[in-house]
């Protein structure tokens, strides 16, 4: 297995300084993939209307492999 970092953006960027051991790329990305919705609605739930999260996955040597990026903007349609 390999150890990948997931560096979390937010205007701000959070570095993961442990990393996770994932058995492939595809297994990295789909990691990814996972904390990307649990970041934007655990955020939205605290009353955030506009927020992007990027997640920047590396290898063991800290080279970037992937990359992906949520975005939520909510509008009142109300007056």
């Amino acid at each position: 297995m390999s150890r990948y970092f997931f560096d979390i953006h937010d205007g701000a960027t959070q570095f993961d300084q442990t990393g996770t051991e994932c058995a492939t790329l595809d297994d990295a990305r789909a990691m990814a993939l996972q904390l990307l919705p649990d970041l934007t609605r655990d955020e939205a739930l605290k009353g955030g209307d506009r927020l992007a999260y990027t997640v920047l996955v590396s290898d063991e040597d800290h080279r970037p492999v992937y990359t992906a990026t949520v975005s939520l903007n909510g509008v009142w349609l109300i007056r």
